[in-house]
């Protein structure tokens, strides 16, 4: 029999917060708003706490939790993970963190083309004895025209591209809730969503769309919030716009947080 020495008991007496793998890039499905799978690959970070009398983890037990799951990412299975995880290993709790790119085909407005848009998401899944909680982040970009500059010009406005981060905590019964939902509430808070293909005729109408939706980078986030503040299926969330100003040197930006009185 080999010997098993990550088992073997440790005198010093100190526990540890976290241990474990990070920065494995893997091959994953993960579910889209409609019900079907979408390829990508995530990387990922997976870690347990160590008990003082531990000496080390079994590293290996990390990938083997991975691979099994790696057909259908969902709400319910990251929470799956972190708790498999945590009993594989014997531990008081676990964190799976996945981040990865997440296309979803958008239609232009006029010619109605199709193509594929990136964003990029994220789900973190916290397992304990005591309780369990997911994490969904969502960077998505975004084109905004100056509320100022428009007002004080004779003609035309500076616009740029930003993007928009939405970081929530779902409730416990929101199984529903997932990345396309979120994509959707950033887009509709910015002068205009983002295109991966456009005609001339579709080119035509986000600039004009654009221009008749000017917003400051305070009005994309409090846009969000509108959204977000009144769903009961959601009890925390960060937001955060960023643009890169296209007549500055620098990045204008504002973020938010916030927490239900009511908890989880």
């Amino acid at each position: 029999m080999l010997a098993d020495v990550q088992a073997a008991p440790d005198s010093r007496g100190i526990a540890l917060d976290e241990v474990g793998i990070e920065g494995i890039r893997y091959p994953v499905l993960v579910a889209d708003g409609e019900g079907a799978k979408r390829e990508t690959v995530a990387t990922a970070t997976m870690s347990v706490t160590l008990g003082p009398e531990v000496k080390g983890a079994h590293l290996s037990r990390f990938i083997e939790v991975l691979h099994d799951a790696r057909e259908q990412l969902t709400p319910s299975t990251a929470i799956g993970i972190a708790n498999d995880l945590r009993q594989h290993m014997g531990t008081s709790s676990a964190r799976v963190h996945l981040a990865f790119p997440y296309f979803l085909e958008r239609e232009a407005p006029v010619t109605r083309s199709r193509a594929f848009v990136e964003y990029t998401c994220a789900v973190t899944a916290n397992s304990s004895v005591a309780d369990t909680q997911l994490v969904l982040s969502v960077e998505v970009p975004v084109t905004s025209v100056c509320p100022c500059s428009k007002a004080i010009s004779d003609r035309g406005a500076h616009n740029q591209r930003g993007h928009i981060t939405i970081e929530v905590k779902p409730s416990h019964h929101a199984t529903d809730l997932w990345f396309d939902e979120l994509i959707d509430v950033a887009e509709g808070a910015a002068s205009s969503p983002v295109y991966a293909l456009l005609k001339r005729p579709d080119e035509r109408h986000v600039t004009m769309a654009g221009y008749d939706n000017p917003v400051f980078v305070e009005d994309m986030v409090r846009n969000v919030c509108q959204v977000l503040s009144v769903s009961d299926r959601i009890t925390a969330y960060r937001v955060r716009a960023v643009n890169d100003e296209s007549i500055h040197n620098h990045a204008a930006y504002a973020a938010v947080s916030w927490t239900s009185p009511n908890g989880a």
